[in-house]
């Protein structure tokens, strides 16, 4: 496995491998710090970034390497350079190349013609990235035993209820994601692709409408921004309206299990997904996830230049 563009991309193997090793990176992060010792690692993105950029700057620091930041609008991309071109050149100087986009098909151009890794940063598509923080994050809280265990999203039917319905069926999960319908709900070809992968590991996946059937029972309670980058402002009021019944207050945390956790990819609106006292309240891990997008990003390059991961 050369690249990680999908979250569908990593086997059973190659994700309880990555957790392991952010784990491991959690504990000692610089446990590998010679593995891109006088090595680069460029880091493009068109999108802004709190944490994806703080996360892998400091990922490829601390596994000896030197960070390449670059802009969209720092490349020759802007006057017309083909992507195919673009990888090509960033492979002759560079170990690994990380890509935070709105298409999915630029990403999926871009590690067709790099010689080097390319990890999907964050797309309108998919968050693999995001979803192995989010599962460290449970694993420290809830162990690796899930069996009985309910987890579930709420919210807009975008890249995370993707990523998140996927990864669950990788690892063999309850997982759920309640959306309101039509526009709203995730793409049909991604629950269809996480449904697939589902009847090879037993996974239970769920789409729901119901926020409170949703949110009954479960071990975790999950959420995302209501309006993404790329969104139109002029669709912020139906949007909210529509969202407004999946907003995750303490009345709806009532009903998840008595040690469930709540989680964010963050950046959180207060009063919108979710209310302070939730985001801030004692069942919240936000923070612990956020620190995971180092750890996480670390294992991933740090297993794709040695070629540890077979993919699925």
């Amino acid at each position: 496995m050369k690249d990680l563009l999908r979250t569908a991309d990593l086997s059973p193997t190659d994700v309880e491998l990555l957790l392991q090793t952010a784990a491991d990176f959690a504990a000692k992060p610089f446990l590998a710090n010679t593995t891109l010792a006088n090595r680069t690692v460029a880091i493009y993105m068109t999108k802004p970034s709190t944490r994806t950029r703080l996360a892998s700057e400091t990922a490829v620091a601390h596994l000896g390497g030197t960070p390449i930041f670059i802009r969209g609008d720092e490349l020759q991309i802007g006057r017309g350079e083909t992507i195919a071109d673009t990888a090509r050149v960033i492979s002759g100087y560079a170990s690994a190349l990380l890509v935070r986009t709105f298409k999915q098909s630029d990403v999926d151009e871009l590690g067709a013609n790099a010689t080097i890794p390319v990890i999907n940063g964050l797309t309108d598509d998919d968050h693999p990235t995001q979803l192995l923080a989010d599962w460290v994050t449970i694993r420290e809280v809830f162990g690796k035993d899930i069996a009985g265990r309910k987890f579930t999203y709420v919210g807009d039917g975008n890249n995370m209820a993707h990523a998140w319905l996927t990864m669950g069926a990788i690892l063999g999960a309850h997982v759920v994601v309640a959306t309101p319908g039509g526009s709203y709900a995730p793409d049909s070809q991604a629950v269809s692709a996480a449904q697939s992968i589902a009847k090879k590991t037993g996974a239970t996946l769920e789409i729901l409408t119901d926020p409170e059937a949703a949110a009954k029972d479960a071990s975790v309670l999950y959420t995302d921004v209501w309006m993404s980058m790329g969104d139109s402002e002029s669709d912020r009021a139906s949007k909210t309206k529509a969202l407004a019944p999946f907003a995750v207050t303490p009345n709806l945390m009532k009903l998840t299990s008595s040690d469930s956790i709540f989680m964010h990819c963050l950046p959180a609106h207060r009063g919108e997904e979710v209310s302070a006292d939730v985001i801030d309240g004692n069942s919240s891990v936000v923070w612990r996830e956020a620190f995971h997008r180092r750890t996480t990003i670390q294992a991933i390059l740090y297993h794709l230049v040695r070629g540890d991961l077979i993919g699925n």
